[in-house]
């Protein structure tokens, strides 16, 4: 059966709650060889952009998204144990998303992603104050602070949180990535608060993180804080 007709089956099961008929389609797949990872980043990551878009577009019932979400999070629960381990980097990453259920659920695609590529990976999930992400950031010796999944209302907060990494010296040691949720929507913006990485989707996450480990952008690039650099300098 072609891929397009089973993602078509695997939506249509997932927003009428029928928890038999999805697991059939994964069944399927996995007896076609494919890889949890691929499963993950082709089937289960497009399919939530795809409920996502519906919702935010009042074209799918709030009841219909609820089963989804609900369902393809047990699905993405069961696909973590299969997924294959690479070797320790030792290499830490924060990872803090979007407060509701879909970004938290995305995120997760990702932090599975990223812990099968050998990443230590610290999942706070949404909702969390600056000063305990900071402040987590050095408990814990995090190279990396990915924000994923985010809604348009916390890029405010994910502003502020870059800012304040640049005002007491985090920046340099601490590599800061952001993808999915809004990021994917409004092109420019993860240049524009000053991420030094970008992904569009759970794994080009993991390739850019993993390719990129000394990437960080200038102080010419960033648009974040700026004025507020420029105050201070002309104070002094």
């Amino acid at each position: 059966m072609r891929q397009d007709v089973l993602m078509e089956r695997f939506f249509t099961s997932l927003i009428s709650g029928d928890r038999r008929a999805s697991r059939q389609v994964v069944d399927q797949l996995l007896e076609a060889d494919w890889s949890a990872e691929n499963i993950l980043a082709k089937l289960f990551w497009p399919t939530l952009e795809h409920i996502q878009h519906l919702h935010r577009n009042d074209q799918l019932s709030d009841l219909a998204h609820h089963y989804a979400t609900r369902l393809l999070r047990m699905l993405t629960d069961q696909m973590q144990l299969r997924l294959a381990p690479s070797a320790p980097r030792n290499h830490k990453i924060l990872l803090v998303c979007g407060p509701d259920e879909p970004e938290e659920l995305a995120a997760q695609m990702a932090v599975d992603l990223l812990e099968a590529d050998g990443h230590d990976v610290f999942f706070a999930g949404g909702g969390i104050a600056n000063d305990e992400i900071i402040s987590q950031l050095g408990e814990i010796d995090a190279q990396v602070l990915v924000v994923f999944g985010a809604l348009p209302s916390t890029v405010p907060f994910t502003r502020l949180l870059i800012d304040r990494l640049q005002e007491i010296g985090l920046t340099p040691g601490v590599q800061v990535a952001v993808g999915g949720g809004v990021f994917n929507r409004a092109e420019g913006l993860a240049e524009e608060i000053g991420a030094d990485l970008w992904a569009n989707n759970p794994l080009e996450l993991v390739e850019v993180i993993s390719q990129n480990p000394q990437r960080r952008m200038s102080d010419e690039q960033r648009t974040v804080g700026r004025k507020r650099r420029i105050k201070k300098s002309a104070a002094a």
